[in-house]
């Protein structure tokens, strides 16, 4: 045997020797917690053949506490390039057989290397979670590696789509990375995320919580907004992140990707003429809306379980890949609280970054009242949610369906935030508030005149709020003032939306000159 073929042997043997990670022990013990290996999950979701991985043969250089021991190739994370359906991503995944996933130094260095060649080449980060939290061994060095992943974290944000998928625990400052993702993906039972464990709260609070309440996927989900998706499987996670990457593009100065569309799109739902109710207080379901504007009614909903007073998600019109945000009168009637606004902000302002339009559907009868939203910050939350509107320079179709009174018109998109093309169905009330609050306001000293005269009060205050909903309960006025450009009939919604879009596919629209703006907080 030659000395090249006596080396070459020697990688083939080294290349074995790194792909096992931990060992076999480990893999076993990752497969009986119900968890796939780093590089299972790698090939789960890339195209066959197509991962291309780096710095297979890093090692760390810790010598205390007996590491120098326990040295592992790869050092427990596995990073490189890929395909997913021909498209160039990069992504790096933690190996929990090594060392618990700890980040080290060098593990740090493998991650930073592929961001860094992710935003040289414009493709988008995903990363795989599945780690113990820094290697306690390594002391400030391991934080100073999770400091790096930040700072590429930041860089990148608005210049290449950045997905996480949590897999495992995610805790302590581990989670500042995927908090600073646009996307997160938490796999049910067997991921959590959260600043400080169960014992350390138990001891600091004396609240007694165990992980997955504390910050497991139902969780973040629901309750905090953190996650954008949950998935009951790992092959499920997967499939979610492929969906995702097919409805945005792969970085900020490209479109996201065209697909044929099959579905008319002068295609006439006779369904939306008759979807709103006569009573204005009676609900509907803006998904039925939305499944019959869009290409083959496909919806991808954002966020699906929290703050359900608003929908977000993509879809596509003719093909092309959309954001809609849309309020949801089956929810708390579709009121804008401080929850909705930040799950819509944070959508429009992606949507913004990565070239995607926006079609608002709107349906708000107003802000929540009650010191719970007052002193929650409504007031500024509800500002991110303009802000966002009012710095995209997007396409932007706005269309109201029924209700859109006071502030809360304002914020979903109208006229004077730069929406391009503003819409609205004959059942359109565009007002500051509604019928019976405005005539209390309006009429209250009347009403009271009529009681001590003995007059019927109820009669009184029916026949101003009819007379109010004649003048304002219709979209009329707005288009008087040419804050609406037209009034459409609901089955033509598609069409209307679809055209919309392909008169602003140039549309060229800039900001001041400015470092950044100051969004409220």
């Amino acid at each position: 045997m030659s000395k090249q073929t006596e080396k070459i042997k020697a990688l083939v043997e080294k290349r074995e020797l790194a792909r096992l990670g931990g060992g076999q022990k480990t893999i076993d013990k990752q497969h009986e917690r119900g968890k796939y290996t780093a590089r299972e999950r790698i090939e789960m979701l890339v195209d066959k053949g197509s991962f291309e991985e780096y710095d297979m043969f890093k090692l760390h250089r810790c010598h205390n506490f007996g590491m120098e021991k326990k040295q592992y190739l790869g050092d427990g994370v596995v990073a490189g390039s890929a395909t997913i359906d021909g498209r160039l991503v990069y992504l790096y995944a933690q190996d929990f057989t090594v060392n618990g996933g700890s980040l080290s130094e060098t593990m740090a260095q493998k991650i930073c290397k592929v961001m860094d060649m992710a935003m040289t080449n414009g493709a988008p980060v995903i990363c795989m979670n599945d780690s113990g939290g820094a290697r306690i061994q390594e002391g400030i060095s391991a934080l100073a590696g999770y400091g790096e992943i930040f700072e590429r974290n930041i860089l990148a944000s608005g210049v290449i789509p950045q997905i996480s998928s949590i897999l495992g625990p995610c805790a302590g400052g581990a989670v500042y990375s995927p908090a600073l993702t646009d996307f997160i993906i938490m796999k049910e039972q067997t991921s959590y995320m959260f600043l400080t464990g169960p014992k350390v709260v138990k001891t600091v609070t004396g609240e007694d919580i165990d992980a997955e309440h504390l910050g497991g996927a139902s969780v973040h989900a629901s309750k905090s907004g953190v996650t954008s998706f949950t998935a009951k499987t790992e092959e499920e996670a997967m499939e979610l992140i492929k969906q995702l990457l097919s409805y945005i593009p792969s970085n900020n100065r490209e479109e996201a990707p065209r697909v044929e569309c099959t579905d008319p799109i002068d295609r006439k739902e006779d369904l939306l003429n008759e979807i709103i109710p006569d009573d204005p207080n009676q609900a509907y379901d803006m998904y039925k809306v939305i499944q019959a504007v869009t290409d083959n009614g496909e919806f991808f909903e954002v966020q699906p379980k929290f703050a359900k007073n608003i929908i977000t998600g993509f879809a596509r019109f003719n093909g092309q890949s959309v954001g809609i945000v849309a309020n949801q009168p089956s929810a708390y009637a579709g009121v804008l609280d401080t929850n909705a606004s930040r799950k819509g902000a944070r959508f429009v302002r992606f949507c913004d970054a990565f070239n995607i339009p926006i079609v608002s559907l709107v349906d708000v009868p107003g802000f929540l009242p009650g010191t719970g939203q007052e002193y929650n910050a409504v007031i500024l939350h509800g500002a991110q949610l303009l802000y966002a509107y009012g710095e995209a320079t997007v396409p932007k179709i706005t269309i109201t369906l029924r209700k859109s009174y006071g502030g809360s018109h304002i914020v979903m998109g109208c006229k004077q935030l730069r929406s391009d093309l503003n819409f609205a169905w004959p059942s359109a009330e565009i007002a500051v508030m509604g019928a019976s609050g405005a005539v209390a306001v309006l009429c209250g000293r009347e009403a009271k005149e009529v009681k001590e005269q003995g007059g019927d009060v109820k009669q009184f205050l029916a026949e101003k709020e009819e007379e109010y909903s004649e003048k304002f309960a219709n979209p009329y006025q707005a288009a008087q003032f040419g804050y609406i450009d037209d009034v459409i009939e609901p089955r033509n919604t598609r069409f209307r939306i679809c055209r919309g879009l392909a008169q602003l596919a140039h549309k060229k629209q800039d900001l001041p000159a400015k470092k950044h703006g100051c969004m409220p907080m």
